[in-house]
């Protein structure tokens, strides 16, 4: 019922200024004492549905007065409003929605109890003074008939749009043939497997290599299952910009072929908000003031003239009718077919979208790309930090203006005092057991911190105390989950000291949240070893798990390990020369396009110094630590298919170059990969190692070598993108031939060339570059 009526009736500013979390329980205190407080004739909390057939529909609403009072002589409705204004501002004509509310829940009771009239009285309570005041109107049956009806209509013409759209979205997938005129090998294999897991409402695992065409695998069966019924919502989740762009690229591909279905992209708010910071303040925002008197207008312009709804297209309409993009792209959500969208949307406990996931029943698909990322990301979304020097810097701002919020930070900071002592010599200590004595702190800081952020948005220590209150909440809600899969433990970094709880095994939480769907389908080029990654990401031994083959002609792939080589830390000093050497005699095999890619940048950087020294004639570009979105642009412009010179781009192993981008073709002529990507020895690393060597005896595996060896693969795997690339790729470490490293191989690896000395490399290029 609430929805509604706040739907139709939505009207005024979007506000999204602190208003303090308590407010909430609050109201729901206040609720229940007037409740409480009320007598023998109140029955609170009375749940009411009503199911009929209206215009060719069938509708189900439901909600739940907040109580119902039976006089001798009348029926009253009584719902109740909690508010911070003061009673003499609010009269009958305060909130239209919330005499709307109450007139639909009278007209539901009174119908169902066979009532001529009744009467809807509004309570409100106001929270600072506890002052009530109740404004009463009686109604008769019919006047409460026309008002519901008239309410119903206004939602009609989108219940009888959204109707139209998904009987036209239906034929369309009914008539929707594979886009393509063959299927690649290992595409067909794909495509029926997702179909399947579906349809069996399980979880698939797909490692399918560069060139079978995942994506328009994993969408054309998803989109035809929602055709038969299946599912009502597809969420494409991916980790970078750059994945998202080929989703919509493929929902471009399939409504080009006849499909009529409507996608969105959501783009974080602070990628997408107009204003230099976003913040949602009507007195400040053109775009937040009368949002909700515009948002349902643009909602429909939107929805009759465009399918494909990429973040330009949000932006366009947002301007077009004054409305917050991003709050405006969230209500998109809900009506369109398909949403293309963040990892964090669908699986983080803080930001998911709980408008869709909160019921937990929903019959969604979750097809997530490049799902060998998901597992650290899984680790970063449950997992929550606090700084000392935080709580330090905050009690300077605020000590002057609250002396009680200061009181709790200088508690906070001994805590963490007290923390920090027992690193003793060390720079970390791992708690026995969870650190709860923090906890009631950061309750007590929460609480005192509402009412002072609600009333002084503009004095100095704001913005720093209130980031500090949404990280204490940040931290207390991850502390919910904490468990045996977690560990607690505080580090010294730089000058600064923090307490951690790290959730180093994700997969249980990650198994709860695709939950929220029916179905998930993980894929990725690089999900080796399958059983590990289905472990970690939260697959059960009953869901489906597939490996594919390469469609691509092996003998378009030269691979060569060089295997005298060391390249573990202690001997890196000592193998700068001849890693030069060998990236000389790679690449002057033949003019073309080079990538290098590093375990560090400081190894990068020791090995380009003696590089250009040695062989001046090349052109060279290196991967800087921070670089912007332009400045990687402008890297991957470099590669260009009519070079005149040979181009050697250096980067790091893992980076932001070795995997998801594409250059196809000439653009790339072969990448030289130095060392095993083992991850840098760290603390959570260690952590993560020991947590399961008790599990299951793979401590080393888990933490180092198959996280490192999928970086390896990621960054091989940008060589060969197409059925026309023909390119090298040189593994430079004794390790690689090691069985274990070995049996991480694709099939597509073997046989390799293993190289003792430089001067073997010529001999092999020259025959594969001429055959």
């Amino acid at each position: 019922m609430r929805n509604l009526v706040e739907f139709v009736m939505r009207s005024g500013d979007l506000d999204t200024r602190f208003m303090g979390k308590s407010r909430a329980l609050e109201g729901t205190k206040a609720h229940q004492k007037l409740q409480k407080s009320s007598d023998e004739n109140y029955t609170p909390e009375v749940t009411v549905k009503h199911q009929f057939e209206y215009e060719g529909f069938k509708f189900t609403i439901e909600g739940r007065v907040d109580g119902v009072i039976e006089d001798v002589e009348d029926i009253i409705i009584d719902e109740i409003k909690t508010t911070t204004k003061e009673l003499k501002l609010i009269d009958e004509n305060y909130n239209p929605i919330h005499w709307a509310q109450g007139k639909c829940y009278g007209y539901i009771y009174a119908t169902q109890n066979n009532l001529d009239k009744i009467s809807i009285q509004l309570t409100y309570f106001q929270l600072d003074t506890e002052e009530i005041k109740r404004i009463k109107k009686d109604y008769s049956i019919e006047e409460l008939r026309q008002f519901f009806y008239q309410l119903l209509d206004k939602y009609l013409y989108w219940a009888k749009f959204v109707k139209g759209w998904v009987n036209k979205r239906n034929n369309s997938i009914l008539s929707l043939e594979f886009p393509f005129k063959n299927y690649r090998k290992g595409q067909r294999k794909l495509a029926v497997a997702v179909y399947k897991t579906i349809v069996d409402e399980k979880n698939l695992f797909a490692q399918a290599p560069t060139g079978i065409g995942k994506t328009i695998s994993t969408v054309f069966p998803s989109v035809k299952a929602m055709g038969e019924g299946y599912t009502s919502k597809i969420f494409y989740l991916t980790a970078k910009t750059i994945t998202r762009q080929v989703a919509e690229e493929t929902f471009c591909i399939l409504n080009d072929n006849g499909l009529k279905f409507k996608t969105i992209t959501l783009t974080a708010k602070d990628k997408i908000c107009f204003k230099e910071e976003s913040n949602c303040n009507p007195e400040k925002c053109e775009y937040a003031k009368g949002h909700f008197d515009r948002v349902n207008d643009a909602i429909l312009d939107i929805l009759k003239n465009e399918n494909l709804i990429t973040r330009e297209i949000v932006e366009r309409y947002a301007k077009k009718h004054r409305v917050c993009p991003f709050e405006f792209s969230l209500d998109i959500a809900i009506w369109t077919d398909g949403v293309i969208c963040d990892y964090n949307y669908a699986f983080d406990p803080r930001v998911y979208l709980r408008r869709f996931f909160d019921e937990g029943d929903g019959d969604y698909i979750f097809l997530v790309d490049e799902a060998h990322n998901l597992v650290d990301r899984g680790r970063e979304m449950f997992s929550a930090e606090l700084y000392k020097k935080t709580f330090l810097d905050v009690r300077r701002k605020i000590k002057d203006k609250n002396k009680y919020i200061a009181k709790i930070l200088s508690k906070l900071n001994s805590y963490m005092l007290k923390l920090k002592k027992k690193c003793d010599n060390k720079d970390y200590y791992i708690l026995d057991d969870e650190p709860e004595g923090i906890y009631g702190y950061l309750r007590q800081l929460i609480t005192e911190s509402e009412d002072w952020l609600a009333k002084n948005q503009d004095v100095d220590g704001y913005e720093e105390l209130l980031q500090l209150y949404f990280d204490a909440h940040a931290f207390l809600r991850i502390a919910e989950f904490y468990d045996e899969r977690y560990v607690a433990y505080v580090e010294k970094v730089n000058k600064d000291f923090k307490l951690k709880l790290f959730c180093h095994d994700p997969s249980y939480l990650l198994g709860e949240a695709v939950k929220r769907g029916n179905s998930a389908i993980f894929f990725s080029a690089t999900l080796t070893p399958i059983k590990y990654f289905r472990d970690v990401l939260g697959g059960k031994e009953d869901d489906h798990i597939m490996r594919l083959p390469s469609p691509f002609d092996r003998k378009n792939l030269c691979l060569m390990i060089a295997s005298n080589i060391s390249t573990r830390y202690k001997d890196r000093e000592n193998s700068y020369l001849n890693i030069a050497e060998y990236i000389n005699e790679v690449v002057k095999g033949k003019s073309g396009n080079y990538m290098v890619f590093f375990p560090s940048y400081k190894y990068m950087t020791s090995v380009i110094e003696i590089f250009k020294e040695r062989y001046p004639n090349f052109s060279l570009i290196e991967q800087a630590p921070s670089m912007t979105e332009e400045e990687r642009e402008e890297f991957l412009r470099q590669f260009k298919p009519d070079y005149k010179e040979t181009l050697v781009g250096f980067a790091v192993l893992g980076g932001i170059f070795s995997e998801g981008i594409d250059l196809k073709g000439e653009r790339l002529s072969g990448a030289i990969i130095v060392g095993v990507g083992l991850p840098q020895l760290c603390l959570e690393r260690d952590i993560i190692r020991d947590y399961f060597n008790d599990v299951n005896g793979k401590g080393f595996q888990y933490s180092y070598m198959y996280p490192g060896m999928n970086k390896v693969l990621q960054g091989a795997g940008r060589v060969i993108r197409s059925e026309k690339d023909k390119g090298v790729v040189l593994l430079i470490d004794d390790r690689f031939c090691y069985s274990s490293y070995e049996r991480l191989f694709p099939r597509e690896w073997f046989p390799y060339i293993g190289i003792k000395n430089k001067k073997d490399i010529p001999y092999y290029l020259n025959k594969f570059w001429n055959r």
